[in-house]
């Protein structure tokens, strides 16, 4: 069956808005239907769609969601929020430079982006508003701020791209800490850059700077402490050689009920049943497409479809330049359209023989494939976090979205230099 043909159908099955997994399925069974010589079944797919559900690593996403939405629930956001304001606060922008680092530590919470989005946006948006900024710059600056929480360990995609290209999940989780930072750091000198513009009500934010200071740094200290050890014990019973990320999530799942039953006591034991059906009904519909999503990989192998597009683009193109452009461009595309863990699962397999052709190492070519599907976090018509800050503010998603452009911009910039600077990806590896 031509590939051609095959990338046409998908798109069809996309566009009419078929079920992502459905048509991941479909389009893997369709060589064998047009060709009854195939190697590559309905019945090899349905074995496939039980075996890629089949692996110790995959079962770290559900744990490490559990985690995050205790956490959640236990209202950590707040407390990180009141620590970073004490730093920022009497600064310009120092208010909307403290939301972009709350995510940025709550992403190593909850390894999520719609989950940081929702978990920071319903504390923060509020109160930015209140402190007269425009609704829909907070609500865009929450956004695409979320985005981190895929991109600083633990990151779940990170975990999916370690599935499907063998590459270590340590090397990835440690190599995505200087492109978050990277990406925070742009975010906020954006929005350094509208304040400026735009004015801020000094008042008002300098009376609640003033309330959070006369708190005293040891009290707010204190209250965020153990929010601010999670990550450190997550990353560092990992790369201590304690556990193994899957164990670590197990542990994380534990230190998030210890610490919001009985240290913040934010939550209580009835609360842990609503807490699993929430982290069940988040993830099932993930799991079902990552199967599926393991059924095409198979069909892609078998189909040669990496050699042919390696051949191809190695034949028309000579500049590695062009060939890590090209792979930006389509990734972003993908991400506009796809979700991340499928849209990393299908693309892994065709691009990873390329860039290894080229000299790119896998664990760079991963966080260059997590940025730029973060970016689709934020970008029409699928576009997870704009619905998130929709429904949390009234706000239309294309009013959010076109406030947005502005950080998405900053967004591209960072990724431009993760992308040409293998350093800042490779160098604490």
């Amino acid at each position: 069956m031509p590939l051609s043909l095959l990338i046409v159908i998908f798109g069809i099955v996309l566009f009419i808005g078929l079920p992502l997994g459905v048509a991941l399925t479909g389009i893997a069974i369709l060589p064998g239907l047009f060709q009854p010589s195939f190697p590559y079944t309905a019945e090899s797919a349905v074995r496939s769609l039980s075996g890629g559900m089949d692996s110790f690593l995959l079962l770290a996403i559900p744990l490490f969601m559990f985690s995050g939405v205790i956490m959640a629930k236990g209202g950590i956001s707040e407390k990180l929020f009141d620590l970073f304001a004490y730093f920022f606060g009497n600064l310009t922008a120092g208010f909307p430079m403290a939301v972009v680092i709350t995510c940025l530590f709550y992403g190593a919470i909850s390894g999520s982006a719609p989950a940081t989005t929702a978990a920071v946006g319903s504390m923060s948006i509020p109160f930015l508003v209140k402190r007269g900024y425009d609704p829909v710059f907070a609500s865009a600056l929450v956004a695409v701020s979320g985005g981190l929480g895929v991109i600083i360990p633990p990151s779940i995609p990170m975990i999916a791209y370690s599935t499907i290209s063998s590459v270590s999940v340590a090397d990835m989780f440690i190599a995505g800490i200087l492109p978050g930072l990277l990406i925070a750091g742009c975010l906020m000198i954006y929005a350094l850059y509208y304040c400026k513009k735009k004015g801020e009500d000094k008042e008002k934010l300098h009376a609640y700077y003033m309330q959070i200071h006369r708190q005293g740094f040891l009290i707010l200290f204190k209250g965020s402490f153990f929010a601010l050890l999670t990550p450190i014990i997550i990353l560092g019973s990992i790369y201590g050689g304690i556990a193994t990320p899957t164990e670590a999530a197990s542990l994380s799942v534990y230190y998030a009920l210890i610490v919001s039953l009985f240290v913040y006591k934010t939550i209580k034991i009835r609360d842990i049943p609503t807490i699993l059906c929430e982290t069940v009904k988040t993830y099932a519909p993930i799991l079902f497409v990552i199967a599926c999503a393991v059924v095409l990989s198979r069909v892609i192998t078998l189909l040669q479809i990496s050699r042919m597009v390696e051949q191809a683009v190695l034949a028309n193109v000579s500049s590695k330049v062009v060939i890590l452009l090209l792979i930006n461009i389509i990734l972003l595309i993908a991400g506009m359209f796809m979700d991340a863990i499928p849209a990393m699962m299908i693309f892994t397999p065709i691009v990873l023989p390329l860039v290894k052709n080229i000299g790119m190492s896998p664990v760079h070519l991963g966080i260059v494939m997590i940025v730029n599907l973060a970016v689709g976090f934020v970008t029409p018509p699928v576009g997870v976090n704009l619905f998130v800050a929709s429904n949390m503010t009234g706000i239309s998603v294309l009013s959010v979205a076109k406030a947005a452009l502005p950080f998405i911009a900053a967004f591209l910039v960072a990724l431009l230099l993760i992308t040409f600077i293998p350093a800042i990806s490779l160098s604490l590896i």
